[in-house]
């Protein structure tokens, strides 16, 4: 990934096992977000980016000419470091993306939002407030909204950068709890600069370093026996 001429991000070669949980870390400004974002193309909307190579997901090239871009945001949902609920009620916030797919029937729209609000671990502190304005809740039930919008289309992968980064402990533990759960069904990839963070929650850890794939592994293999030195230098906090 290039802004301009500069290259943000280069040379990276990464499988992510399906139904599991893969963490990127590294420092600041190391190319995780956009390395993220590439996935499902939102650096596209980022004026002077550019991609080169391959991106596959379930062996389609998502680079390729003729990628329907909306398809690929469908079948790649994204959860953002500041929770971004729409200033529509509860119901309406998670019923918007299958409105935009064509579901109309109003029964259809109800079970797709309460089983999303369900997954994501929210439907039993909002059931009674569904039309109430998305924006009155907490910021944990917030994030966790957004959680429930992105599973509401039935995504193949579910992107999160930094999901609890803006986040008190409580609700932090919310969401990790609610990742564990979502593991299996869904296929996650977390970028977040806590390292506790990504030990807890991911089965594989891919560990960046100015825009370069430094080292990738079994999270506990590679916190407890990395092999880079430089991975080890990280993990061990002489420079972060």
């Amino acid at each position: 990934m290039f802004y301009g001429d500069s290259a943000a991000v280069r040379d990276v070669t990464l499988g992510v096992p399906r139904g599991k949980v893969t963490a990127i870390i590294g420092p600041s400004g190391c190319g995780k977000s956009t390395l993220l974002r590439a996935i499902n193309r939102m650096n596209d909307l980022i004026r002077g980016c550019r991609a080169t190579g391959r991106l596959l997901l379930e062996g389609e090239d998502v680079y390729r000419p003729q990628i329907d871009v909306t398809a690929l945001r469908r079948r790649v949902g994204m959860v953002f470091q500041k929770p971004n609920p729409f200033p529509k009620s509860i119901f309406d916030n998670v019923a918007y993306g299958p409105r935009i797919h064509g579901v109309r029937s109003r029964s259809d729209l109800q079970g797709i939002v309460e089983q999303s609000l369900r997954r994501a671990a929210l439907w039993d502190e909002v059931k009674d407030r569904m039309r109430q304005n998305a924006l009155g809740l907490s910021g944990g039930q917030q994030q966790r909204l957004c959680i429930a919008r992105a599973l509401a289309v039935e995504p193949e992968l579910l992107l999160m950068d930094e999901p609890t980064s803006a986040l008190d402990p409580m609700a932090t533990d919310h969401i990790e709890n609610l990742i564990a759960e979502l593991r299996g069904t869904y296929t996650i990839i977390i970028v977040t600069h806590n390292m506790q963070q990504a030990a807890r929650v991911s089965d594989l850890t891919a560990f960046m370093y100015v825009g370069e794939l430094i080292e990738v592994g079994d999270t506990s293999g590679l916190f407890t026996k990395p092999v880079n030195q430089r991975t080890q230098d990280y993990i061990t906090g002489r420079f972060g």
